[in-house]
């Protein structure tokens, strides 16, 4: 027989489980993706990139830690990436006690079930950069402090140290991935860059009569999804876990994407619309990090500017408008 290379992904119908798996695909992986048993399974991602059929699929209630040791003992993973959240930061704030309680419980069930069945298995988090919020100082590392500023961040923080605590306490691999903003054409529509893509192309097409957006004037950070799941293989097989920053390490102001987007598509800027109603509660101004660490032990080079991932999601956009 040979080597056991299965792996247990959840959150597969994002965009970030969708190019993980089409990874270790290549890599000679099995791939096992837990979905929610809500009887509502949107796969598109998988289907988009060829490679619904290549991955197994299980109904999997992360609230519910028997379920997850049931598939433990069953499929001998030897490697959990979690990507399973409520993600958005601007729902979190509808929902702050729902977001609280499942980014948070279902990392708790998914690291005490490890502990339990195989401690051995090489456990990924997907953390965020949102959990530093307002920083004092830029470029954010490995070792800036924490200060959320939205419910989403707060719970991400939460399970950021539950997954410390848990490679300290019980010396488990796990490793976080502390990742800034990174898009793709797999990217849910209700994100701000996907939306704006759409949102144009609809106002180009003259089905649209303008964009309505909150604040532009702060910075993210944003890279290019496919990527970024690369340097999530990489902390994997590292030779020892640890926490790690990924991102472009260039900021760049959210009005400056729109004015992008509307270049390439031949739209005047009079075609969008600030609304101090879609402004959230509390806002970063400015954020960006240094993902020098990654670098340095992982080997993970990124330099794509972020003028040049608008212009390939543009293209891919407008590619898929036509068929």
């Amino acid at each position: 027989m040979g080597i056991n290379k299965t792996v247990i992904i959840t959150g597969i119908s994002g965009q970030d489980g969708a190019y993980l798996s089409a990874l270790l695909l290549g890599k000679g992986y099995t791939i096992v993706g837990l979905v929610r048993r809500d009887g509502n399974i949107r796969l598109a991602g998988l289907e988009y990139l060829g490679i619904r059929d290549k991955v197994i699929i299980e109904e999997c209630n992360l609230l519910d830690i028997s379920g997850i040791i049931k598939l433990l003992r069953q499929y001998k993973p030897v490697e959990v990436y979690n990507l399973a959240a409520q993600s958005s930061v601007s729902a979190s704030f509808r929902e702050p006690i729902d977001t609280f309680h499942f980014n948070t419980i279902s990392v708790f069930n998914l690291l005490e079930a490890i502990k339990r069945v195989d401690a051995t298995i090489k456990f990924y988090q997907a953390s965020s950069s949102e959990m530093y919020g307002r920083v004092n100082n830029l470029p954010i590392t490995e070792d800036s402090v924490l200060h959320p500023v939205s419910p989403y961040a707060i719970s991400k923080a939460s399970a950021h140290w539950t997954c410390i605590n848990y490679r300290e306490s019980y010396k488990l691999f796990v490793c976080c991935g502390i990742l800034f903003n990174h898009e793709s054409y797999l990217r849910g529509d209700n994100f701000f860059v996907k939306k704006i893509i759409t949102d144009s192309i609809k106002i180009k097409e003259k089905k649209l009569d303008r964009l309505n957006v909150g604040n532009v004037d702060i910075s993210r950070d944003f890279g290019y999804a496919p990527l970024y799941v690369e340097g999530m293989y990489l902390m994997m097989q590292a030779e020892k876990p640890a926490d790690y920053i990924l991102c472009s390490g260039r900021p760049i102001k959210l009005k400056s994407i729109i004015e992008h987007v509307f270049s390439r598509l031949g739209i005047d800027n009079k075609y969008y619309c600030v609304s101090k109603e879609l402004y959230r509660p509390s806002e970063i101004d400015e954020i960006f990090g240094d993902s020098s660490k990654a670098k340095d032990i992982l080997g993970w080079d990124y330099s794509m500017s972020f003028e040049s991932v608008l212009d390939k999601l543009l293209e891919e956009n407008l590619k898929n408008c036509e068929k």
